[in-house]
């Protein structure tokens, strides 16, 4: 009796130590995908910055609003010409 007690607790025991590996495995790669899809998310943020950068770093924008006429918006149907 005691020679199958013993074998249950020793199959217990592997059962358990597998089912430990199991789950290390399991965080193990859970833990791999977030870090690349932090690095993706990193990667990502330093070119909309550098983008942003030149953007700014342009005067596109600047020319184009300095040569735009003012354009009267008042003649519509919706204002009254008083």
């Amino acid at each position: 009796m005691s020679i199958v007690l013993y074998q249950s607790m020793l199959l217990n025991r592997v059962m358990q130590l597998i089912q430990g590996n199991e789950i290390i495995i399991g965080l193990l790669f859970i833990v791999s995908v977030f870090l690349v899809l932090l690095i993706i998310g990193l990667r990502k943020t330093q070119k909309l910055n550098a983008e942003n950068e030149r953007l700014a770093n342009s005067d596109v924008l600047e020319t184009d609003e300095k040569n735009k006429k003012y354009k009267d918006f008042t003649e519509g149907h919706l204002y009254s010409n008083n």
